[in-house]
């Protein structure tokens, strides 16, 4: 059974920076893709980003330029680094692994199967 915990949520003043961690259990993290999607009150869960098991990353929109995603294999640890963050960004942010070994990382809810139990992000403005 695979878990995923997040962590380094919280409040932040707009502008300001945080880093989420993504700790995985499980012996083949490294080649699996990673995502990070977040969900706002009222609103789907959208993506935000993901890095493929060779470390190739793709992001949202919304995001390119601000955010940064990175793993470390060896720690089972995937990161993303939020820089000029809005108040738009205020979200439950969730990492998730995707489905097959060694595949493109996707940016599609259904590319995962397994997700952590997401951690809190409020940018005030």
């Amino acid at each position: 059974q695979v878990q995923l915990v997040e962590s380094g949520g919280g409040l932040v003043q707009a502008g300001g920076s945080l880093r989420l961690s993504c700790a995985a259990s499980g012996r083949t993290f490294s080649s699996y893709p990673m995502g990070w999607f977040r969900q706002a009150p009222g609103k789907e869960r959208e993506f935000v980003g993901a890095i493929s098991w060779s470390g190739g990353s793709i992001s949202a929109d919304s995001v390119k330029g601000r955010f940064t995603i990175s793993r470390d294999n060896a720690k089972k640890t995937v990161y993303l680094q939020m820089n000029s963050l809005k108040t738009e960004d205020t979200a439950v942010y969730y990492c998730a692994r995707g489905r097959n070994m060694y595949s493109d990382s996707g940016s599609a809810v259904d590319d995962y199967e397994y997700w952590g139990q997401g951690t809190q992000v409020t940018v005030s403005s």
